[in-house]
This record gives C-alpha cells, sequence and structure tokens, in this order.
C-alpha cells in the first residue's frame, strides 16, 4: 500500500552541472519496475549549477511540472514565452502537440528543483506555459492544489490530465488528511524535512508511492514540506 523509496537508493547522474536523482526511469537510468506510477512518468530531484542549465529541446505530449525548491530557473521557448520562477513558485509546461524550450539557472547559487512528468489524458492540445507563485504560508497545515487537470481548481496552473500536484507545509507534530480515493495512485515526497504516511517514516527527498488506500494520514516528525502527485491509475 505503501512503497517507500529512499533518496539514497534513487538512480541518477553526476553530470557536474546537473546533478539528477531519478525516482522512475529516465535518461540512462531504465528500472523495469520503475517506468511510472499511473499517470506519473517521471518524477526527478535536479541540483543545477550556476550559470548553466537546458539547453534548446522539444518535447511533445507531456505535462512538465517544475517545482522550484532553491534558487530559480529560467524559462523560454519558441513560442516566446519568457519567465524565471523561483523557490516557492511552481511552472508548467503543457508540450501538447510539440515545444522547444530551454532552462537556465541564471542565479549565483545552485537551483534545486523536482521535475515532474504527468502524461496527458489525451493527445492534440495547443502548448503553453505559465508559472505561478504559491506562498509557502498559505500552504501551512493544509494541502494547496498547485497543477490541476480539474476545472474545480480554479486557482492552480491548468494540466491535461486526470491528475493534480499538491503541496503543503507542517510543523513538527501537526496532522493532515488527504482523501486519495482507494481507486487513485499518490507519490508523496518530502522536500524539506521527515514525515510519517499512515505509520511509514519517509525522510527528506524519500519517495513514497501509495496504492489502495482511501485516505492517507501525513504526520511531520520535524518542520516539513511536502509534494504530493494524486493520479489516475
Amino acid at each position: 500500500m505503501i512503497e517507500l523509496r529512499p533518496f539514497k537508493n534513487l538512480g541518477g547522474a553526476n553530470h557536474g552541472w546537473l546533478d539528477a536523482k531519478h525516482h522512475f526511469s529516465f535518461a540512462e537510468y531504465h528500472d523495469p519496475n520503475r517506468m511510472g506510477w499511473g499517470l506519473l512518468r517521471v518524477w526527478n530531484d535536479d541540483t543545477i549549477a550556476p550559470g548553466t542549465g537546458f539547453p534548446p529541446h522539444p518535447h511533445a505530449n507531456m505535462e512538465i511540472i517544475t517545482y522550484v525548491r532553491k534558487g530559480a530557473i529560467t524559462h523560454r521557448d519558441h513560442l516566446g514565452n519568457l519567465g524565471r520562477t523561483e523557490a516557492g513558485d511552481v511552472q508548467v509546461m503543457s508540450a501538447g502537440t510539440g515545444i522547444t524550450h530551454s532552462e537556465y539557472n541564471m542565479e549565483k547559487e545552485p537551483t534545486q528543483i523536482f521535475q515532474i512528468w504527468i502524461r496527458p489524458s489525451s493527445r492534440g492540445h495547443g502548448p503553453s506555459w505559465g508559472t505561478k507563485p504559491f506562498p509557502k504560508g498559505e500552504r501551512a497545515g493544509k494541502f494547496i492544489v498547485l497543477a490541476s487537470g480539474f476545472a474545480e481548481d480554479t486557482d492552480a496552473l491548468t494540466i491535461h490530465s486526470d491528475a493534480r500536484l499538491l503541496g503543503a507545509t507542517l510543523k513538527a507534530g501537526e496532522t493532515l488528511d488527504y482523501k486519495l480515493g482507494a481507486d487513485r495512485l499518490g507519490y508523496l515526497v518530502s522536500a524539506k524535512g521527515s514525515v510519517q504516511i499512515n505509520g511509514v517514516a519517509v525522510h527528506e527527498r524519500d519517495g513514497a508511492a501509495i496504492d489502495m488506500l482511501d485516505n492517507l494520514r501525513v504526520t511531520a516528525l520535524e518542520d516539513a514540506e511536502i509534494v504530493l502527485a494524486d493520479v489516475a491509475a
């Protein structure tokens, strides 16, 4: 029901300018048992050196969410979008029928991000990009929807998928419940601090793959910042 994926056991590669850890198969890291989790395909934990980044490259038919943990990332694409997303903020790029983009750390310090790819529920959408601040104070003690494919989540960034990405911050000892639904899959990563999910300890930057749990109960073992993907199976 909860499969723990410790940070120390994640696949990955250190390219010098990029130190990447992969929760699922990605690039040269391949694990046939970790090809995704429902509609969730990629969850990378990236540290990008100052003045470096990903040069222009194409994507199609993927919803790509960037959760900035530290520093900032600067996005540019062939549609003319240009923007900077800093720690505490989130950006969404719907690759749709095709988009070419670059992502650079233009800061003087390393940038740390979660790069999250979710498969779209249908194809043929036009490509788009957007960014939005989500102050951590507004997430205190509760989940806030950061990106969503559901019309009722009007304050979230839009993705074209049967999925939500949520964030919350908890003080040590605080408990937070979330109704996932037994027919859904969850993937939770603690960006900061350690928590327990239904009694299972999840430490900083660990992943927890959640299946067949109607209700999640998250208790902070220390001050924590958590990110949860709620996706169709």
